[in-house]
């Protein structure tokens, strides 16, 4: 039987991730996921698609915060857990529309200096809501600012398959998952359609569409051809690239790393080019 083996979280948008042994699953997400984003002077998310550089913050959860460590500097950055203003800004996260709140001008002025970029920092408030696309998901289901949907779903043997076809392996960390699996076949969260885990139902609704972040090594911010270059190989859908499948869910509560999946429903896997 599948069952959880990694779970992962990325509380700023496109910045490093924290890895979890048990985290509470919130109606948007994984609790901290995404609620913390950057952006430039015209409103627009910053990511690690056009600043790689992005890669080279560390996140952690601490009583006070969280604690954001520039890796090459050493330098470190504590942002409250609520944010010091009120100011509201209305944003664009691909095709959605969404509010978030400034967090505080400490923060704006250390990560413009870090990344040499103009930015600021906002968080998404309880009371700030982001519909998931309704062709997806009911209206009732909602997410953060992720690039769509709450979770992103990878199995180990997926990746263990990719790396046989590359000449130098990469890490699960390359996918941005936030649920790893085990004990499952290669792709075998292609045609996952309905599991539970814990009593709360996860729906996969639609494959992950790979971009060229996934060639950002995270350790340099240096960035090639992979694995993007082998996945279009055997991975390609009217012209996307597919590794990992977008999760929704209904029903709140603790998941773990050990945690089994149980299967409700499986269906038919992308047709590839």
């Amino acid at each position: 039987m599948a069952r959880i083996s990694q779970l992962y979280i990325y509380p700023i948008k496109s910045l490093g991730g924290i890895a979890l042994q048990q985290s509470n699953l919130t109606s948007r997400g994984l609790e901290f996921d995404r609620r913390w984003m950057l952006i430039d002077d015209q409103l627009q998310f910053l990511s690690q698609r056009k600043y790689p550089q992005m890669c080279l913050f560390d996140v952690s959860l601490k009583a006070d915060g969280l604690h954001v460590t520039h890796k090459p500097s050493g330098d470190c950055l504590i942002i409250p857990y609520s944010p010091q203003t009120t100011e509201e800004v209305n944003l664009q996260v691909w095709d959605d529309l969404c509010s978030g709140t400034y967090v505080c001008e400490e923060a704006d002025a250390w990560f413009t200096e870090h990344l040499e970029i103009k930015c600021r920092l906002v968080y998404m408030a309880d009371s700030q809501t982001r519909q998931v696309d309704e062709r997806y998901a009911s209206p009732r289901h909602i997410t953060s600012f992720a690039d769509g949907f709450p979770m992103l779903l990878v199995s180990e043997a997926s990746l263990i398959d990719l790396n046989g076809r590359l000449n130098k392996k990469i890490d699960i960390n390359r996918f941005r998952p936030n649920i790893v699996i085990t004990d499952t076949e290669a792709y075998f969260e292609d045609i996952l359609r309905h599991f539970s885990v814990e009593h709360i139902n996860f729906y996969g609704v639609k494959p992950c569409a790979r971009c060229v972040m996934i060639n950002v090594d995270s350790s340099t911010a240096i960035t090639g051809p992979e694995p993007l270059k082998t996945l279009a190989s055997y991975r390609k859908v009217n012209k996307k690239v597919m590794f990992g499948q977008n999760l929704i869910h209904n029903g709140t509560g603790v998941i773990k790393v050990g945690d089994e999946l149980f299967e409700h429903k499986l269906g038919e896997g992308p047709n590839f080019e």
